[in-house]
């Protein structure tokens, strides 16, 4: 027999608990990169690149991340999605929107509110620096407010980062 009345709550409960995922409101204490107010500008909708588009992207990084799983890191960053976007206007979130992350400037989404540490790296992010990052944020950057204990295996972070290269970067030509 079905009880509409349980459907209902678990419902409820699960649209709750996504509710306390992404941006914190406002004076809402987080263990991570503070956001501040979202861009304006609506994102873009999201473009699917083909599996050649994809290798494409991926070939251009270097060994061992070209040799990348995207599948995998696709996995991987399922945990990244709770503070992160990865699409182009997306919002700042708990963390930056990824965005053209890889070559882009530490530090440097408009709109996101940095860490003190984060401010000084002053670093371009290629993917061995967001190896170093992804693997412990906390022994790059003392004081990061980012409360993620890292992913260690090695073969993950690859991955993770091939995966990255095609969901923050435009269509090759």
């Amino acid at each position: 027999m079905r009880r509409p009345g349980l459907l209902l709550a678990a419902t409820f409960i699960t649209a709750a608990a996504l509710a306390g995922c992404g941006k914190p409101q406002s004076g809402q204490a987080t263990g991570s990169e503070e956001a501040s107010e979202p861009a304006t500008a609506p994102a873009a909708a999201p473009v699917e690149l083909t599996d050649a588009q994809k290798a494409t992207l991926v070939a251009t990084l270097p060994a061992p991340y070209s040799a990348g799983d995207i599948a995998n890191g696709k996995k991987v960053f399922m945990v990244c999605k709770s503070c992160h976007t990865t699409v182009q206007g997306g919002a700042n979130m708990t963390g930056p929107n990824l965005w053209g992350v890889i070559g882009r400037k530490s530090a440097s989404e408009a709109g996101f509110n940095y860490s003190d540490g984060m401010k000084a790296l002053n670093i371009t992010w290629d993917a061995p620096k967001i190896d170093e990052w992804i693997e412990s944020p906390k022994t790059m950057v003392e004081g990061t407010k980012m409360s993620f204990v890292g992913v260690k295996a090695p073969k993950d972070r690859a991955d993770l980062i091939a995966y990255l290269k095609t969901e923050t970067s435009p269509a090759p030509q």
